[in-house]
């Protein structure tokens, strides 16, 4: 009898034993991993087995393959046994959250919501996953742009993290109530959440998270608001943080309260996302070299995280950081690389509906800045259109805006449209966000238009309002931009002396972002300048570095338009197109750039 007992615990651990060992092969062997789980099956297991060995299959499934129709359909047999069973728990809520993480994947929200709310309702007694399971929901919530309800989950999360006695997890709570609150709401919460870090007392590892997590937060504050300068005590103690916690051991006490066992990130996937906000952080402020370094350090680490790991968040991290380094070569004079990486991104977006469904708008106006680097006026319009009908994120809003009415002024004759869109983002009147940084390129805008205006006084105001807010906060770019304007203003005056002032700094910062256009523009400006001022050798050198300038943009400007992804710039509607038919060569004038 006692041997009849242990033969199904012997074939049951042997198969196991088989499956663990082919998925941590290297490279792993899923194939034969899901064949061992499936043969436990053969031998009528107990439900507990039966359960658990559903949810194994689904999360292997799930993580490592494109089959999530059959993830889904072991995910929710897990489900349905394991509620039969009692003291279950792990196999339980794991099943629940796994599967309510595939129906957003599959866009069946509407699924994984009533889901998830079962999984809260009869988890209270079990903290660690109480506490998860909220969150999944109020994040769920967020991505529907739900945020009164997100915000009331996570006050729910973080009151009965304090019932429950967990300082800890009260803080990731209370850190991700920040995420929703408007910047001038943010301060309490912050000064609140900063005294919970450093007074908990816990293991090393948890307490680093915790203070990442936070120092996160208040960094992608202060850039949702353009504050370039200000964020930078808060970014190096972040980059700080996170080389102390890449020198810690995971295998540290375990905490004895079950809801500190939360974690808001695994360490790995925290360091991929310190080198996104630094790449943020670099975008914004014009250090366009670092931005590109960290840029691939994180996609390299992301890489090697997706080989063993392919959770939906680094798909997102990609996607971010894709975004950012495309709008950096638009800048750099990177036009062919720039589109191929738009591809990309509608590559990732083809992959998964949700990816999709939050990138869209970004993709359309990455594509309507490539549309204006190229010339291509009409399909910018259309892009940021489209832009405009996905969106409802207050900042993209504006910064699509901003760009739209500068393809407008470019056009000259939408003179209608145009006024419409600078009523909607006027810097002295009601600005629509809290951004420093778009109030600032609004301004520039103003002054953009005054010049081709001729209004010369009204465009010193408003680029005199400019640089010293740009200035106040370390925004390179568009100090640059608006220097080289000025520049040009003194220049059409008469006033040498005062724009060679302006041009001078302004191409020592473009040379250092580096910035072609704002360097084809000031060595233009400079070739002039010193020709009126009778410096032959300094006009002969200035011509030199334009003609440079003018090839460099020239051949990448061929080499964009030529590639088959130069399509896109027509594609308005709908999914991302899968395939590009062949261009021919360029079909768009460079004289405007030259």
């Amino acid at each position: 009898m006692a041997s009849n007992v242990e033969a199904p615990e012997s074939w049951y651990l042997a198969l196991l034993g088989f499956a663990e060992h082919f998925r941590t092969s290297s490279p792993p062997k899923i194939r034969l991993c899901v064949h061992c789980l499936q043969a436990v099956f053969q031998f009528k297991p107990p439900q507990r087995v039966e359960a658990r060995t559903h949810l194994q299959l689904g999360s292997v499934l799930y993580h490592h393959t494109k089959n999530s129709e059959l993830a889904r359909s072991h995910l929710e047999k897990a489900w349905f046994i394991s509620q039969q069973i009692p003291q279950f728990e792990d196999v339980k809520f794991e099943a629940a959250s796994l599967l309510s993480e595939l129906y957003c994947q599959q866009n069946l929200v509407d699924s994984a919501k009533p889901l998830l709310r079962k999984a809260i309702q009869i988890s209270q007694q079990t903290p660690y996953w109480h506490c998860r399971l909220l969150f999944q929901l109020a994040q769920l919530h967020t991505l529907e742009k739900d945020l009164v309800s997100a915000c009331d989950l996570l006050g729910v999360g973080a009151e009965y993290a304090r019932v429950v006695g967990s300082e800890y997890t009260r803080c990731c709570y209370l850190d991700l109530l920040l995420m929703e609150r408007k910047l001038g709401e943010v301060h309490p919460l912050l000064t609140l959440c900063g005294t919970i870090v450093e007074n908990w007392q816990g293991n090393p590892i948890q307490k680093e998270s915790l203070r990442v997590f936070f120092l996160v937060l208040q960094v992608t504050h202060y850039l949702d608001a353009g504050q370039v300068k200000s964020v930078k005590p808060c970014l190096k103690q972040l980059q700080q943080c996170i080389q102390t916690i890449s020198t810690l051991h995971d295998d540290e006490i375990l905490p004895s309260n079950p809801a500190d066992l939360f974690h808001w990130l695994p360490k790995e996937h925290m360091c991929v996302l310190v080198y996104l906000v630094t790449v943020m952080h670099s975008m914004q402020a014009g250090y366009l070299e670092k931005a590109q370094k960290y840029t691939d350090k994180a996609l390299m680490q992301l890489e090697k995280l997706k080989m063993l790991d392919s959770s939906p968040i680094l798909s997102t991290f990609q996607v971010i950081l894709l975004e950012h380094i495309i709008m950096c070569r638009l800048v750099t004079g990177h036009k062919a690389t720039a589109l191929q990486e738009i591809s990309q991104v509608c590559q990732l977006c083809q992959q998964s509906p949700r990816l999709f469904t939050n990138h869209a708008a970004q993709l359309h106006t990455l594509l309507g800045l490539y549309c204006i680097s190229v010339n291509c006026m009409d399909n910018a319009e259309a892009q940021f259109t489209a832009a405009l009908r996905l969106t409802t994120h207050q900042e993209l809003w504006a910064f699509i805006v901003t760009n739209l009415a500068s393809v407008y002024i470019r056009e000259g004759n939408r003179h209608q449209e145009l006024y419409s869109l600078l009523e909607r983002i006027n810097p002295d009147h009601n600005f629509p966000v809290s951004s420093h940084c778009l109030r600032a390129a609004a301004f520039y805008i103003r002054g953009l238009l005054s010049f081709f205006q001729g209004r010369y006084n009204e465009a010193k105001r408003f680029l005199r309002e400019t640089l010293k807010m740009s200035n106040a906060e370390d925004l390179n770019r568009l100090t640059a931009c608006s220097l080289v304007l000025l520049g040009h203003i003194f220049y059409v005056l008469g006033n040498h002396r005062e724009s060679n002032n302006m041009v001078v700094p302004a191409m020592q910062l473009a040379s250092k972002i580096p910035d072609m256009s704002v360097q084809l523009w000031s060595s233009a400006l400079l070739k002039d300048l010193n020709k009126a001022l009778g410096n032959t050798i300094d006009a002969h050198e200035a011509a030199q570095m334009h003609q440079n300038f003018s090839q460099q943009l020239l051949q990448d400007h061929i080499a964009a338009c030529s590639l088959p992804e130069h399509n896109l710039i027509s594609w308005t509607d709908g999914p991302p197109p899968g395939q590009f038919q062949a261009q021919n060569g360029p079909t768009t004038s460079l004289a405007s750039l030259l």
